[in-house]
């Protein structure tokens, strides 16, 4: 089995700061890319952000210069720092990580259950 357990969400005012973790554990081989998304209610999943294993890294046009996506490669973890949030940022957030669970195997997308965030005065 795979978890992703991704930590940090809450509420915080416009043109604040949050930092989202997310830890990939179980039977894992090798991660190739791991990222987050976003849905807000009513609309769509979203990407946000998205690094690979050589820490190549691509990001939404919002979130440009706002948020950085990191991951450690020997932990398996990944995380979000956002800053200069937005209501508009107000989202459930979910890590992902594209990975292999043996050598041979095929690579699969695997989800964590989600963090809630919310910039609100």
């Amino acid at each position: 089995q795979v978890q992703l357990v991704e930590s940090g969400g809450g509420l915080v005012q416009p043109g604040g700061s949050l930092r989202l973790s997310c830890a990939a554990s179980g039977s894992i081989f090798s991660i190739d890319t791991m990222g987050w998304y976003r849905q807000a209610p009513g609309m769509q999943r979203e990407l946000v952000a998205t690094i690979t294993w050589g820490k190549n890294t691509n990001y939404a046009d919002s979130v440009k210069g706002r948020f950085t996506i990191s991951r450690d490669n020997a932990r398996n973890t990944v995380s979000l720092q956002m800053n200069e949030l937005k209501p508009e940022d107000t989202a459930d957030y979910y890590c992902y990580a594209y990975l292999k669970r043996t050598t041979r195997g095929s690579a699969y997308t695997y989800w964590g259950q989600g963090t809630q965030v919310t910039v609100s005065s």
